[in-house]
């Protein structure tokens, strides 16, 4: 399976593969991406008070005007703080650690559904006897990718390029998988 970020506006982020048919893509908007990697500049200047979006947007090399936007979901949703005057910005409510990616993915994209949602898949096994055996698989991927995403923090990304516990890879994906 390939992993593709999808584009703004993108509404299926798949390419077509042999003979026109779809291939499966995991994907993350361009949104979801800029919130994942705002959250991780957050992670690391946790604990040093209020950061302003310009600061962010410039650590993270992010749009400053698309930011914002972001910056306003996650405070909707209890992920982050503001803090009005002249040290105001933007804080983490919590410990990143205590952050899973998948809540910033699901607010951001929706549910973690690199090949249809939970539900979709198990509906699909049910009625289609015949095809029921891919079914299982493409819903063995989705589980295995949501439990990795709900295992990993935004603190085990936040490393600055390095990771804290080791590197961040092969041997973290698999870990997560084993929900280690």
């Amino acid at each position: 399976m390939r992993c593709k970020v999808a584009r703004q506006g993108d509404q299926n982020g798949g390419q077509s593969g042999p003979r026109g048919r779809r291939q499966a893509n995991l994907k993350i908007s361009q949104k979801g991406l800029y919130a994942l990697q705002a959250m991780m500049t957050l992670a690391r200047r946790h604990g040093q008070g209020a950061i302003k979006i310009r600061e962010i947007a410039a650590e993270s090399d992010l749009p400053e005007k698309f930011l914002e936007l972001i910056l306003l979901e996650l405070k909707n949703a209890r992920i982050v703080d503001s803090v009005r005057g002249a040290r105001g910005g933007y804080k983490l409510r919590r410990d990143p650690a205590e952050i899973p990616l998948s809540d910033i993915i699901r607010l951001m994209d929706g549910p973690l559904a690199p090949m249809g949602d939970a539900e979709q898949l198990r509906s699909l096994i049910a009625k289609d006897s015949d095809h029921r055996a891919l079914y299982e698989v493409f819903l063995a991927v989705r589980d295995a990718a949501a439990k990795i995403l709900e295992n990993t923090s935004v603190a085990d990304i936040a490393g600055g390029g390095k990771a804290k516990k080791g590197k961040v890879g092969a041997a973290m994906v698999k870990k997560r998988a084993n929900g280690e």
